[in-house]
């Protein structure tokens, strides 16, 4: 069986060799050099507006068009169902104005109380067009969303429900298409934030049925720049918030005022260079297309991360005292590598500066979830320390975090 080579992975990336073992990863990943190179290029070479029809423009919108185009592939996408922008919390706003027409005074939207304010704050700013903000409670003791909660919440006037693929604190994988297919079945819109679950798993949007899917590239080693997936119908349908002369279907610019950064965009190629890097080194099994691939690769993956958090957990749960936000398996038993906890009595600064001092790179925080943090009793400013684990992680970097969690958590 093959598995994860990771002298290979981290040689792609260079600030790894600085000492540190970071595990900061769920707030965003190093870039490999794939990346870097390619965004070097475009500056280097092509620093121009594109579109135009001399030579370094042709190329510029060459290396824009190919960055957009893998990245609707990185999540079995249409090139025209994606907007690049520069973060989802951008993309979520925009896209709850330009939403926003399409719904009367009444109407119901369903956020939760587990998710990054990013897929929700937007949502609640509607309230004061008339709009009627209701909220979909997590079980206090575990942080999970209540299920059966939502077939209480949803009614003929639901009309969109905001909710999270993969929770980046309480790491639990959310069954996105049993979800979606309730939320359907009252006429309602399911829009997805994703950040925490594309590092970890491949995204199929198709298979999945929402309406719109948001991501972060910088969380999957890319710039730091967000991907915003549409259905078709959907984004046309939508208000335009660009220019009054940028046509309904022209998806790329209507929904993003002052355009797309283009360096970053070209620099996405170089996250299909990287991991088909892992591809062609493991040699697996030839494919046609990247999201094919990709997925190959995933699997390597996610065996390696959910190996790594399985030893961290068990260190964790072994800890008088110590404990540990969420962890609660999906259905297929998918969790996140991203592990928080909370030691009662012990401030979880403390415990981050003593992890610090040891050259872990990690922090303490609510991490924008702050209605789950404060849901599960605790302190938006201690809130809580959190593990997050990426695939250059190594078995040395565990057994140095471990080495120091023990120091500090004693």
């Amino acid at each position: 069986m093959t598995t994860l080579d990771t002298a290979f992975v981290r040689d792609q990336f260079p600030p790894l060799a600085d000492g540190w073992v970071f595990v900061e990863n769920a707030g965003g990943t190093y870039v490999p050099r794939q990346v870097i190179d390619r965004t070097h290029d475009y500056m280097s070479q092509t620093q121009v507006q594109p579109n135009w029809n001399f030579a370094s423009s042709r190329l510029a919108t060459e290396r824009i068009t190919r960055g957009k185009h893998l990245m609707a592939e990185f999540i079995n996408a249409d090139h025209d169902e994606i907007v690049l922008g520069p973060s989802t919390t951008m993309h979520v706003y925009l896209m709850s104005q330009a939403l926003r027409p399409l719904f009367k005074a009444g109407d119901e939207i369903i956020v939760t109380e587990q998710d990054h304010e990013a897929n929700v704050g937007a949502w609640r700013r509607l309230e004061e067009f008339g709009l009627v903000i209701r909220e979909w409670p997590v079980d206090r003791s575990t942080g999970a969303l209540q299920y059966e909660a939502l077939h209480q919440l949803l009614s003929p006037r639901t009309k969109l429900v905001a909710f999270t693929h993969c929770s980046n604190v309480a790491s639990i994988v959310h069954d996105v298409p049993a979800l979606v297919k309730k939320i359907h079945g009252v006429g309602a819109l399911a829009f997805v934030d994703g950040t925490a679950f594309a590092p970890h798993f491949p995204v199929d949007v198709k298979a999945l049925d929402c309406d719109f899917y948001v991501f972060s590239l910088y969380k999957v080693c890319g710039p730091h720049q967000s991907v915003l997936y549409g259905k078709r119908d959907l984004l046309r349908k939508a208000q335009g918030l660009n220019h009054h002369f940028i046509p309904d279907d022209n998806i790329a610019y209507k929904f993003l005022p002052g355009g797309p950064n283009h360096e970053f965009a070209a620099g996405c190629v170089g996250i299909a260079d990287y991991f088909d890097a892992l591809h062609a080194h493991h040699r697996l099994e030839p494919a046609n297309s990247f999201h094919a691939r990709l997925r190959q690769v995933y699997q390597l993956i996610m065996a390696h991360e959910v190996r790594l958090a399985e030893k961290v957990e068990s260190f964790l749960k072994r800890k008088p005292g110590v404990r540990i936000v969420g962890r609660k398996p999906s259905s297929d038993g998918r969790l996140a590598p991203v592990i928080a906890f909370h030691v009662p009595g012990k401030s979880s600064a403390e415990i981050v500066a003593k992890l610090n001092a040891h050259q872990i790179a990690i922090g303490h925080s609510d991490f924008w979830a702050a209605r789950l943090i404060k849901a599960l009793g605790l302190t938006a400013e201690d809130g809580v320390v959190r593990i997050g684990l990426a695939h250059y992680n190594d078995d040395r970097d565990v057994e140095r975090l471990l080495a120091a969690l023990d120091l500090a958590l004693t």
